[in-house]
This record gives C-alpha cells, structure tokens and sequence, in this order.
C-alpha cells in the first residue's frame, strides 16, 4: 500500500505491530514474520511487521544491539518481499530516516527520543507514517507538540504510542487516562503491551519485565476503542538477546489475540 492508503486503513481498522524487540538473525525474523502472519490471518487483525536494526538505547554498552542499519534494511526488505507485510522499525538520529524510507513503510520513533525535534522532522519529510512513542515522562495531554511537528513539517500520518509511564524508579504504570486524553488528537492510538510490562534496568545492566500482565493491558486498551497493539514476539523469550522479560512466548500469541478480539 502507499503511505495514504495506508494510514487510512489504520484509521478505520484494528492492527497489530508484532515481531521480536531487534534482529537476532535473518532465520529468526524470517520464521517469526510468517508465523505471526498466520496467527493474524486467523484472528483478524491487519499486520504490520516490526523489528529493530539496532537498539541504540540499551542499559549497558556491552549489550546486544543488533545487524546495524545496512544488514537490517536487508533482511526487513526480504521479510517485505517474502510475505507481503508493512514493515515498521525505529530510528534514532536524524540521518537514518531517509536511508530507512525507502524499505519501511512506518518510522518508528523511540519514547526517550519523542521530543527531539530533528528527528521528527526529518522523519515527516520522508512522506512515511510517523508513530511517535509517548515518553514515560510524559502526560498524555503534552504528546500533541511532538504531533504537531510532525504535521507542521507536512505530513499528517501520525501514529501515538502509549508505553508506560514512570512509577518511581524502575517501574512503569499505564494510566489510561493518558490513552483517552490522547485519542481526543484525532490520531490513531497504540498500545505497546509488553514494553508497558517492562522494568527498567532492574536486572544490573538490562531492563526486566513481566510478560504476565500483557493479556490484561491489552483488553483493557480495547474496551477504550485502542485501533494499535504492538507487542514484541519471540520463540523463546528466556533466550532473547533484548527485551526478553516483558516479550510473549509465540506459542502464546493467538489465545492473547484471541482474548482481545
């Protein structure tokens, strides 16, 4: 689909943005982004694949951060080709966003990074839906400036994303008045269901989570009339090399998109 048709159909549609938190191989992605493919087919929501090429924002420099943008672009081409999805990855300097643009159809922008104003920028003027993650120090109510950059850059394709809000040190909580107050913008509204489990930095240099709480934060932000569910997906969380506390178990995926619908 174009950028238009697209963000159309997500304005009128439930969908789902699923994958793992980054590429750990191309056999990995590859396996995932036809098994969630299925899983969406057979529960009726309209699928956007999502990976990250790096994760630039990782606790400690020693941790994994992924292929790079060269080697990713790459595989994220090939999940596009193979099995015919949107694709959807994050960015985190200004310069990336013309090189992603031609490969990925919604740049992502990370929550730490939802106040930077070049990166906004930059990102409106590939012409891509922009989803822009609520920072966990940010109210709901503030998430229209960081939208209106993007509009006033000329580009109105505008997701928001909820992930949490700061609850003291280490924890996150979703309050959903922050979800409602961000509705009223006239933009779709997604959940990110796992990073909302997450707790950051609590396992000595990498964030924790609990994955358990995923099926709740999701019926929840459907019973508001939430159109976006973004989870991260792995075959075996215990193993992953980013995010793995707060990522559901693949084999768990259809009874939690399931329970939702």
């Amino acid at each position: 689909m174009l950028p238009d048709e697209l963000y159309r159909h997500l304005q009128n549609n439930k969908f789902l943005l699923a994958g793992p938190c980054v590429i750990e191989n191309r056999d990995m992605v590859m396996r995932l982004a036809e098994s969630i493919k299925n899983i969406s087919l057979e529960t009726g929501f309209f699928y956007i694949f999502k990976a990250s090429f790096d994760k630039a924002n990782r606790t400690s420099l020693n941790s994994f951060r992924g292929p790079g943008i060269d080697e990713g672009l790459k595989i994220l081409q090939e999940v596009k080709n193979n099995f015919e999805l949107p694709i959807t990855t994050d960015i985190h300097e200004s310069y990336q966003a013309d090189l992603v643009s031609s490969v990925i159809d919604i740049i992502q922008i990370p929550a730490f990074l939802s106040r930077q104003t070049d990166l906004l920028v930059s990102a409106s003027k590939t012409g891509r839906i922009i989803n822009i993650k609520k920072a966990q120090f940010v109210d709901g109510k503030d998430m229209i400036y960081p939208a209106k950059k993007v509009e006033e850059s000329g580009n109105n394709k505008i997701l928001l994303t909820e992930r949490g809000s700061m609850f003291g040190m280490g924890n996150l909580v979703i309050d959903f008045r922050q979800i409602i107050d961000m509705m009223t913008f006239g933009y779709p509204v997604v959940i990110d269901v796992t990073h909302s489990t997450q707790r950051p930095s609590s396992l000595g240099g990498k964030s924790g989570g609990d994955r358990k709480y995923a099926p709740y934060i999701a019926k929840l932000a459907n019973s508001i009339g939430v159109k976006g569910f973004f989870f991260e997906v792995h075959e075996n969380p215990e193993e992953a090399l980013s995010d793995g506390p707060n990522m559901v178990y693949l084999r768990d995926f259809k009874n939690i998109l399931e329970s939702i619908k």
